[in-house]
């Protein structure tokens, strides 16, 4: 069955990219968000099986979601994505219980890669 996947990024191109990597091949985008107060409604209406989110965004940053979402469901997966490979914030992330981290630009080949780890 295919895995239901939430794309969180505040870029709309970005959300395409990924969104594209995933649909060709065989996942299921459930929703997208462009930010982290939205990625966090939007987790709790489709109660998808991974969510990929971007670190830096408005309103709410993808650390601060990744935390409330695992609030509210501890055994959600989350994988993380960001431009800049900050070792603080990938330690905070992963301390934050995110299954993986992913670096932009994407290798689609990496994004696959976490997206299996983290559902499979």
């Amino acid at each position: 069955m295919a895995k239901n996947i939430l794309i969180c990024d505040d870029a709309a191109f970005m959300r395409m990219m990924i969104k594209d990597i995933l649909t060709k091949n065989g996942y299921n985008v459930v929703a997208e968000a462009e930010n982290g107060l939205k990625a966090v409604e939007k987790y709790q209406e489709t109660k998808p099986d991974l969510v990929l989110m971007d670190i830096t965004m408005p309103e709410m940053d993808g650390i601060q979601a990744l935390k409330k979402i695992k609030s509210v469901d501890p055994n959600a997966s989350v994988v993380m994505c960001s431009a800049m490979g900050q070792q603080a914030m990938v330690i905070e992330s992963i301390q934050s219980g995110a299954r993986d981290f992913i670096v932009k630009p994407f290798q689609p080949d990496r994004v696959l890669e976490a997206v299996k780890k983290a559902v499979d």
